[in-house]
């Protein structure tokens, strides 16, 4: 027989990686600020393997509008400006031999917009995901029945599903919205 809790349990561990990875999805898409997250897509070749930029060098935001990377070893530096070209970044690496610095632009209000659509399509899929896990786990518990549970435990169970798919849609549009907040701020 099912084990309802276990279930619902399961259920709201896989809604909580929805929310997870969308918090992570936001985090990378830059909004006119300086955040390292942008970089944590960016791999390095160093001595013949690709490896993350944060394990060739130290990333750190000396200002608003400015990254500034600092290789452990300085031959890294041509590596480490491909490795930013050749990702999805957008922004095309400084360096005077030392330090690379990446500045970022003021995005225009035409480049606002496509963010908060962006933002909104990965919301959206997210959004899909939970739905998908409230239905997966509907379905589990109305074949349950068959199998012996009650059709009063069922619906008991069907109620908190709801109110956990209730509960990560919410946490959802807040991320959204505040994601959305910040990224229209001029």
């Amino acid at each position: 027989m099912l084990d309802v809790k276990a279930t619902l349990t399961d259920a709201e561990e896989r809604m909580d990686m929805a929310a997870m990875f969308l918090e992570e999805q936001l985090a990378r898409i830059r909004a006119g600020r300086a955040n390292v997250a942008i970089l944590d897509g960016v791999r390095v070749n160093s001595y013949g393997s690709m490896v993350p930029l944060n394990q060739v060098a130290s990333v750190s935001v000396p200002d608003a509008r400015t990254i500034a990377i600092k290789p452990w070893d300085r031959k890294a530096i041509k590596d480490i400006e491909k490795g930013i070209m050749d990702s999805d970044v957008g922004i095309t690496p400084e360096n005077n031999g030392e330090i690379i610095r990446l500045s970022i632009p003021q995005p225009t209000e035409e480049r606002r917009r496509d963010l908060v659509k962006q933002c909104n399509k990965i919301g959206e899929k997210t959004k899909i995901e939970v739905r998908n896990v409230r239905a997966e786990i509907k379905e589990k518990l109305k074949k349950a029945i068959k199998d012996g549970l009650s059709e009063d435990l069922e619906k008991d169970a069907e109620g908190d599903l709801q109110k956990l798919h209730d509960k990560y849609i919410k946490k959802l549009d807040d991320l959204l919205a505040a994601k959305q907040k910040e990224i229209m701020t001029v």
